[in-house]
């Protein structure tokens, strides 16, 4: 096939497994591809990396990021690609050789208002942690079952450096232009929002290296307020019907955090538990209430925020029993 695959890549600081990142590329079946890779005012020796294999490989180009940060860096790629088909690639982890052909093959099947994703495995040398390992686990049952954007305000739903879409689409869906952090999860919102149909291949195509200087362990961009954020940003767009009371049910850390973003964007809203010692108490100025009294009478749309699953499996089969429907009347952010 002629159509070319444009891979995506911001660099900052990746020396240390730069080479083998780019050698997994080098290795793909699929031979129909650019690297655009952007260096992000690295001070190890990524730049150098980049240039000796620009030297040495015509499909790959590299630039420096005239910005600072992810975004400006992928702005800059897009800015430089010519392919047809888009992908991105993070600079530390690995590809199988199957990759690229699997997702393009795929993608051309399907055709245009389509994104293909597929599983994922994440490595580490000194042991992947619990919270990625339960990530990787969830992430590849999406693809198992095919619950993408059902379950989008859970966490981000298509993982950053697995998938492929057209240029086209891409556009549509605004590209790279947004400024909203964390990147990886405006983008996904941005392809459910557009209508794009997602195909998941059940088999890994990217090994996640777990290492403790990863970006979105360390940056505050990555943090969990701002997955909250970014989740009423697009709940408030998308599903929020002004005109039907709004719930939070849960009254954790996560129930606190959307408390105050909600009360910082000036939106009403009512506050539950499903914990009777709360009920009659006030947190942040706003009393807390029976889940059963306002939930049955009142038609409200509702955010879960408890953290417990057994709990979450209640909640849901209680709100089921309502006749209310999941991505309608009720949303889990987990």
């Amino acid at each position: 096939m002629n159509t070319k695959i444009s891979v995506l890549m911001p660099v900052k600081n990746a020396a240390k497994y730069l080479e083998e990142c780019i050698q997994s590329i080098i290795s793909q079946e699929e031979e129909n591809w650019e690297l655009i890779a952007v260096n992000d005012h690295s001070n190890d020796t990524s730049k150098e990396i980049l240039m000796d294999f620009q030297r040495r490989d015509d499909r790959i180009k590299c630039f420096d990021n005239k910005g600072f940060g992810i975004i400006p860096a992928l702005q800059t790629a897009y800015h430089k690609s010519s392919g047809q088909l888009i992908h991105r690639m993070d600079a530390d982890d690995l590809m199988p050789k199957n990759k690229l052909s699997l997702l393009k093959e795929n993608l051309i099947q399907i055709g245009q208002g389509n994104l293909v994703t597929a599983k994922v495995k994440y490595f580490a040398s000194e042991g992947v942690s619990d919270g990625y390992q339960q990530y990787e686990a969830w992430l590849n049952d999406l693809c198992d079952r095919g619950l993408h954007w059902e379950s989008i305000y859970k966490e981000c739903v298509v993982p950053s450096p697995c998938w492929m879409v057209y240029r086209e689409d891409f556009e549509n869906c605004g590209a790279f232009q947004s400024d909203i952090y964390p990147e990886d999860y405006d983008l996904c919102f941005r392809f459910f929002k557009h209508g794009l149909r997602v195909h998941a291949i059940q088999e890994v195509l990217h090994l996640w290296r777990d290492h403790t200087e990863r970006t979105s362990r360390n940056h505050e961009h990555y943090q969990q307020n701002a997955f909250f954020e970014i989740k009423l940003h697009y709940f408030l767009q998308l599903h929020h019907e002004a005109n039907r009371p709004l719930v939070i049910w849960g009254a954790g850390k996560k129930g606190k955090i959307m408390a105050k973003l909600l009360q910082e964007k000036g939106v009403k809203f009512h506050w539950v538990s499903n914990n009777p010692n709360r009920e009659g108490k006030e947190v942040y100025g706003q009393l807390m209430q029976s889940y059963k009294e306002i939930i049955q009478k009142d038609n409200p749309q509702v955010i879960i925020t408890v953290a417990q699953r057994g709990a979450n499996k209640e909640i849901e089969f209680f709100l089921d029993s309502l006749q209310l429907r999941k991505g309608r009347d009720y949303f889990f952010f987990r």
